[in-house]
């Protein structure tokens, strides 16, 4: 499949496609999620070369009745996502930045 036939089922420009190609330039989650569409994979595939997706690491279990966790629901689910967008359009330098103040800011 070309760049130009991505482009074209992504919206993506193809310098944007070349870029990201040759490693000059990270994609955000939103932009690895319309590649996958557009080469019709999984987008695990994207990041892992077997045939079977990767086994899930055990994750404690909710016991039935508790309070779901904080951010997975309602109005903190909708900040937690553009928290996600916010930080995978930042640049590293700024990122760690944030998470140094944040760090900071827990400790007291």
């Amino acid at each position: 499949m070309s760049q130009g036939d991505i482009e074209k089922r992504t919206g993506l420009l193809r310098c944007y496609l070349s870029r990201v190609e040759n490693g000059h330039t990270v994609p955000s989650i939103e932009t690895l999620e319309k590649l996958a569409r557009a080469l019709e994979v999984p987008l695990y595939q994207i990041f892992y070369d077997g045939e079977q997706p990767p086994a899930l690491p055990p994750l404690p279990r909710r016991r039935a009745g508790a309070e779901p966790v904080w951010g997975t629901t309602g109005r903190e689910a909708r900040f937690m996502n553009r928290l996600r967008r916010v930080f995978s359009r930042m640049q590293e330098p700024d990122r760690k930045l944030v998470f140094f103040m944040a760090q900071k800011m827990a400790r007291r």
